[in-house]
């Protein structure tokens, strides 16, 4: 449910996947990224990524262990260039808790 988000470009399951204690490091600005804790503001995150023009999110594995998750993917920009990277998250009773991503530099 979390990945169809990124790939129909449609954020309204997201309220309804993460936990109000959530907390995402991002992959931007480099190099440490910036944190956003609380549902609303990984809500809101998330959802511009979701829903930013010309772009797109290719899954290349996923990859669930119990409460983690890894999410490898290439994420295209609106001017053709991409980036490949990589996305671990944690989940508690069927909620987004945490949320870690990197990019190869």
């Amino acid at each position: 449910r979390f990945n169809d988000v990124f790939q129909l470009h449609d954020p309204s399951a997201l309220p309804a996947l993460v936990a109000e204690h959530c907390v995402i490091e991002n992959t931007v600005p480099a190099p440490d990224g910036a944190r956003h804790a609380g549902r609303e503001a990984c809500v809101q995150l998330w959802s511009a990524i979701a829903t930013q023009p010309g772009t797109r999110f290719d899954l290349e594995e996923t990859f669930v262990a119990g409460e983690r998750a890894t999410i490898r993917w290439r994420y295209w920009l609106a001017d053709g260039n991409s980036v490949r990277g990589v996305n671990l998250m944690r989940v508690e009773n069927g909620l987004i808790v945490e949320a870690m991503g990197y990019v190869k530099g």
